[in-house]
């Protein structure tokens, strides 16, 4: 789970209120003169441009109107719809406990997409852990979040979900960051044991793993990891809250970064390399 705060729901919520007040300007309107024509307080169009307030489906239908840009509140009001959706509470989804907390990772969402697209800069995807791994990562967040221990019921869905890997049809297109490799959950030998699953999930046919080097000039840095499945959406986890963009804008500006992440990647024997690279130096370790 990344941290980014603030968090990705605030920065969505922000994006729609940038969206607004350019929608204002280009309309030639103040802020005073927009309140005036939509019948409420100044200070209310200043926090719903600036994140700190969400407008309602009639604040963004009036705001259009007064904008002569009718045409576009139904995007606007579809935009908040996914900031309202987005932004689900961990710890409120954890009161039954970590086998509950899956965001966009549910079983259906997985045997509905056909291509994943994964991006983790310190962590093994989730479709890729061991249950030693998942264990210790997932008894971290048992902890700090407070949720009853279900550790072994998470650890099976989590192992269960894994199976969508060997289904026909589907492929995974997966960029780690080395950190990700080098970050341990568990000991040298969970860490050991990790690697040595990675590199038997590299040599499937439908899986294409991709490593970013450390120390490299490089077109470009994610700040969080992503996953993407099909081009129907894009999941994000911060350690409280799961958000999910599906506007096909943004989703297109994660596809574009993807790229660029795949460009500084090493693929084949090269990656594979680096994997063992690591492996001996936990060797070395022990």
């Amino acid at each position: 789970m990344a941290t980014n705060p603030p968090s990705a729901a605030q920065q969505a919520q922000e994006a729609l209120g940038v969206r607004l007040r350019e929608l204002r300007k280009d309309a030639g309107l103040t802020g005073r003169a927009l309140a005036a024509a939509t019948g409420q307080h100044f200070t209310r169009v200043s926090k719903i441009e600036h994140g700190v307030q969400p407008p309602t489906d009639h604040d963004i239908r009036t705001w259009c109107q007064a904008c002569g840009a009718d045409d576009q509140a139904d995007d606007l009001i579809a935009t908040l719809r996914a900031v309202e959706s987005a932004y689900l509470e961990f710890r409120r989804q954890a009161r039954a406990g970590m086998k509950r907390v899956l965001g966009a990772h549910t079983v259906a969402r997985y045997e509905q997409t056909t291509q994943f697209r994964i991006y983790e800069h310190n962590v093994i995807p989730g479709l890729f852990q061991t249950a030693d791994y998942a264990a210790a990562m997932l008894s971290f967040w048992i902890g700090i979040l407070s949720t009853p221990n279900d550790l072994d019921e998470a650890i099976a869905v989590r192992m269960e979900r894994q199976r969508v890997i060997y289904q026909r049809g589907k492929r995974f297109v997966v960029i780690l960051e080395e950190q990700a490799l080098r970050t341990w959950f568990g000991s040298a030998d969970t860490q050991a044991g990790q690697l040595d699953r990675l590199l038997a999930v590299m040599s499937l046919p439908n899986v294409s793993v991709g490593i970013i080097p450390m120390m490299i000039e490089r077109p470009a840095v994610a700040s969080a990891g992503f996953w993407m499945f099909d081009n129907s959406l894009v999941a994000l986890e911060t350690p409280t809250a799961s958000l999910e963009v599906t506007r096909s804008q943004e989703i297109d500006l994660y596809s574009q970064m993807f790229e660029r992440l795949q460009a500084s990647a090493l693929y084949g024997a090269p990656a594979r390399a680096l994997v063992i690279t690591v492996l001996s130096q936990l060797d070395e370790r022990n």
